[in-house]
């Protein structure tokens, strides 16, 4: 899907994906010492609004323009006088983040899915973002869920399984702290599902 097409699906509903956190992305950021954070291809914001009111200064981006307007108008909502702590642009994952290189304690990719040679380009990009000691947190549809899950993108060439991911960044400056398949029940109309997402935690050093 290109920009005009999240920006037709954006349009098309009050929203699209959760209000609430990835629960991943709550569980292993939970621990760390807010800082500054971005996240990447956030859509409507839902993750980084959690990451403000955690108490991280947030830059958010996403290459579809009404779902930047969706979140700042949602930052306004949910954050009120600390709406200030989230700043949304429209801008595309596969560029330079917008900061400059090691700017940012977290870099967040929830559920980017790109072809290989853009994701591969993206997880660079995000590494440079992140001055060392911080971390970059990646949680996408796993390749295992095709066969063994529920939902997600049908096609094998946006998924990744956590030895794809830790290939991508062999030879960048990062050490891997976790990399798993992990479980995300889902609640369907007939009845609740399990899908399958690759979590991958990256220290950068």
């Amino acid at each position: 899907m290109d920009a005009k097409d999240w920006d037709e699906r954006y349009a098309a509903t009050e929203l699209v994906w959760s209000a609430e956190p990835n629960r991943f992305v709550a569980e292993l950021v939970s621990p760390l010492t807010p800082g500054t954070a971005i996240d990447i291809a956030a859509g409507e914001g839902r993750n980084a609004i959690w990451l403000a009111q955690q108490g991280w200064t947030v830059t958010a981006t996403d290459y579809s323009a009404v779902g930047v307007e969706r979140m700042r108008a949602r930052a306004e909502a949910v954050l009120g006088a600390d709406a200030g702590r989230l700043t949304a642009l429209v801008a595309d994952a596969t560029v330079a983040a917008p900061g400059g290189p090691a700017a940012y304690d977290l870099v967040l990719f929830s559920y980017l899915q790109l072809p290989r040679a853009e994701w591969r380009l993206a997880l660079r990009n995000g590494v440079e973002a992140v001055r060392p000691g911080g971390h970059v947190l990646i949680v996408v549809h796993a390749a295992r869920n095709l066969t063994e899950g529920w939902g997600g993108p049908s096609s094998r060439e946006v998924l990744y399984d956590p030895d794809e991911v830790v290939d991508a960044v062999e030879g960048l400056p990062v050490a891997v702290e976790h990399a798993g398949i992990r479980v995300r029940p889902v609640e369907t109309e007939d009845g609740p599902r399990e899908a399958l997402d690759t979590v991958v935690m990256l220290r950068r050093v």
